[in-house]
């Protein structure tokens, strides 16, 4: 069967070949994890040239014509003809009867084949970024990231470096994220026959569509990810711990008078959390660059349960419910808490959108959405490495005091453990 191909290694006019500048794009794309790169690679290195066409009755056209030598009509008056009937009526104009006199006009109709295959579906999925990107004003091309399972280094990423390397001389992406696929708790695959797929409009219907986000951004998500009830229970209790903390933070800013203390006439316990905030910051955003979402959450989850709840808030909950308005500690604790709130719920909004919305707009009914926002700016006079030091140390001994309360707490020789 004559076949319409895509040459891998003709001389493009400019001394490059389709092979050379899918290379070089490959070698200016950002891949997540790397692996993906000399994956995609190996098969663009290999490949045969592209086979086009497809003899099938459904299909995108190859919208041609050709004469009994293979040579293609090419007249702009023509395609133009086609490029209207396309956008009218749909690609099934080509096949509609009397379409190649309408389309030909003045041309010889003998003369002129009416090419009937159609394309080669990935040669459709490939030419994706033009019809989305390049078409829309609020996108741009190329994209930054394109994101997809790994089964597409063949595929869809394989495909778009081609079509756009052809056309645009380079990859229609910035970024490359591969993802591994769902399996159920077991490691097995999802299927309906052995009744272990979890639905994931199921989950949001039942928890919300944050816990199945949550989910997702504590998965080691470049490997096969495991998803099923007890995961799920994981997710939901992590998630509880943290919209706890959020809401406590609430509570507390309704006092909150917008005055600010200077940081250096801030109690030791005061500035330490703001030294742990500009720690966070660095992790938040290198997280972030390096889309490791797990990284970021571990972070903030450890902090917000460990750091927050169990310690600084347990605390200074006497100070905040019982000193005076005007106290210097309780000030100093009114406003780290708005600081701890403002990072922590912007540091969290691009992964939980629907809390982190919700608590922004209880606290600033007059903000239009946190999504809006930009991450805090961190000064630098709440780095304090000194400090850090001395409350690790303290830290510690704290762990043995504890410790030795619970057994005099269950040998009931005290009470609470104030």
């Amino acid at each position: 069967t004559p076949q319409w191909f895509v040459y891998m290694d003709k001389d493009l006019g400019d001394g490059t070949t389709l092979r050379s500048r899918a290379l070089k794009a490959i070698d200016d794309t950002r891949f997540v994890p790397a692996a993906g790169q000399n994956r995609i690679r190996a098969m663009i290195e290999e490949r045969p040239d592209w086979v086009l066409s497809r003899q099938r009755a459904w299909g995108v056209p190859i919208a041609v014509f050709a004469d009994e030598d293979g040579n293609v009509l090419k007249d702009e008056a023509v395609n133009q003809r086609i490029t209207e009937a396309f956008e009218k009526e749909g690609a099934d104009a080509w096949f509609a009867d009397g379409a190649k006199e309408r389309f030909l006009g003045n041309h010889d109709a003998s003369k002129w084949h009416q090419v009937m295959d159609i394309l080669d579906v990935w040669f459709d999925s490939g030419s994706t970024h033009v019809f989305t990107l390049e078409d829309r004003p609020d996108l741009k091309w190329p994209a930054d990231v394109y994101l997809e399972g790994s089964d597409q280094h063949r595929g869809w990423f394989h495909s778009s470096l081609l079509e756009s390397c052809g056309t645009r001389g380079r990859a229609p992406y910035e970024a490359v994220i591969t993802h591994g696929f769902t399996m159920d708790e077991e490691g097995r695959k999802m299927s309906k026959s052995l009744g272990n797929t979890v639905v994931p409009q199921d989950v949001i219907k039942q928890s919300g569509a944050d816990i199945l986000r949550l989910w997702v951004v504590t998965t080691d998500y470049w490997e096969d990810q495991r998803l099923g009830k007890n995961v799920l229970q994981t997710n939901i209790d992590a998630y509880r711990k943290l919209r706890n903390t959020i809401r406590w933070m609430l509570g507390t800013l309704a006092h909150d008078d917008g005055k600010d203390v200077p940081v250096e006439t801030m109690p030791e316990l005061e500035r330490l959390m703001l030294h742990r905030l500009s720690e966070l910051d660095e992790v938040v955003r290198q997280g972030y660059d390096a889309f490791e979402f797990k990284r970021i959450t571990r972070a903030l989850l450890d902090f917000m349960v460990v750091e927050l709840s169990a310690f600084y808030f347990d605390i200074r909950k006497d100070a905040l419910y019982c000193d005076g308005p005007s106290s210097l500690r309780r000030r100093a604790a009114v406003q780290v808490v708005r600081h701890l709130f403002e990072c922590l719920v912007k540091w969290l909004a691009p992964m939980l959108p629907f809390t982190t919305e919700e608590a922004w707009l209880d606290r600033h009914p007059e903000a239009v959405s946190v999504h809006l926002d930009q991450f805090p700016e961190i000064p630098q006079n709440w780095r304090n490495e000194a400090l850090a030091e001395k409350w690790r140390k303290v830290r510690q001994v704290r762990r043995v005091v504890t410790g030795a309360l619970e057994i005099a707490r269950a040998e009931k020789l005290i009470g609470s453990s104030l």
